[in-house]
């Protein structure tokens, strides 16, 4: 409570020491050191590749992350993270098994198929790659319930994975489960299923190796299984026909025919991928959906 007495003030109290000058706000927000949410990881950049002058495939996304998820990062991080960084590598180490092939997923989202995938295939890894800490988190959270030992979660770009950090026909397989379509025309060149990714990851594969890419934009669709029949030591699992942009057909904003699942070098839906919510999505919108099942030679 505030006095509004005016009786005189008391002459034995103890001085009061002078107000420290006020500091401007933004130096006082200098002077505060940065607060880390996970300083053990994950990082926002752990390969500091946003200095390269390339063009990117994704926007690196923190998000509102849940106290589970965070909580899961902070207790699995350490064991079951991995930070994009640049240094090699060694799968083996990674996943405490020399046996155990390791198959690449791509921007797994929150993580509900990857987890469902794990679960369902024990004998294999899956090192999964995003930068969403809200998925990461959830991830994790979703192998600590299941019990999972087969799932990594790998923070960064997979660009700097795939360049520099691992070794020839190290990986059993390459999952690009609906990426970021890019749909105007002038960011066609951020899609990651272009010649240059496949030039990176093809040798990474050991023979016999399944890339499986689905997405629900017709377009991309077109684009990725044109991109993958040109590509060296990959075959079409279903090769057929090809789709109407193949044939002279418009491969962005055109009405190109549609072929069934399983036709025109389209896989039907194999039973292994579970749904997931994208896929969901865009079903929802009338979208058809697309999977593309290659293998190394």
């Amino acid at each position: 409570m505030v006095s509004t007495s005016s009786a005189a003030p008391r002459t034995d109290a103890a001085p009061v020491p002078a107000a420290p000058a006020a500091v401007p706000a933004t130096a006082a927000a200098a002077a505060r050191p940065a607060a880390v949410r996970f300083p053990s990881g994950p990082a926002p950049d752990p390969a500091g590749s946003r200095a390269e002058h390339r063009i990117r495939s994704f926007h690196a996304r923190r998000g509102r992350i849940t106290q589970a998820q965070a909580a899961a990062i902070d207790r699995h991080w350490a064991q079951w993270g991995v930070e994009l960084d640049g240094s090699p590598m060694d799968l083996a180490e990674l996943f405490g098994s020399p046996e155990l092939p390791v198959v690449l997923e791509i921007g797994f989202g929150m993580g509900d198929a990857t987890a469902r995938m794990a679960a369902a295939d024990p004998s294999a890894g899956i090192l999964a790659v995003d930068v969403h800490t809200p998925g990461q988190g959830n991830l994790l959270m979703l192998a600590e319930r299941d019990g999972l030992t087969n799932v990594r979660v790998a923070n960064g770009d997979a660009i700097v994975l795939l360049r520099d950090m691992l070794p020839p026909a190290s990986l059993a397989g390459l999952r690009v489960y609906f990426p970021d379509p890019w749909p105007k025309a002038k960011h066609h060149k951020r899609r990651l299923i272009q010649p240059s990714f496949l030039a990176l990851v093809t040798p990474l594969l050991r023979p016999g190796a399944v890339v499986h890419c689905a997405t629900d934009w017709e377009p991309y669709a077109e684009q990725m299984l044109e991109v993958l029949e040109a590509a060296p030591g990959l075959v079409n699992q279903y090769p057929g026909a090809g789709t109407a942009a193949h044939a002279g057909g418009a491969a962005d904003g055109g009405t190109p025919t549609v072929p069934g699942p399983g036709a025109g070098g389209f896989a039907p839906r194999p039973d292994f991928r579970p749904m997931t919510k994208f896929e969901r999505q865009g079903l929802a919108k009338g979208h058809v959906v697309r999977d593309l099942l290659f293998t190394r030679v």
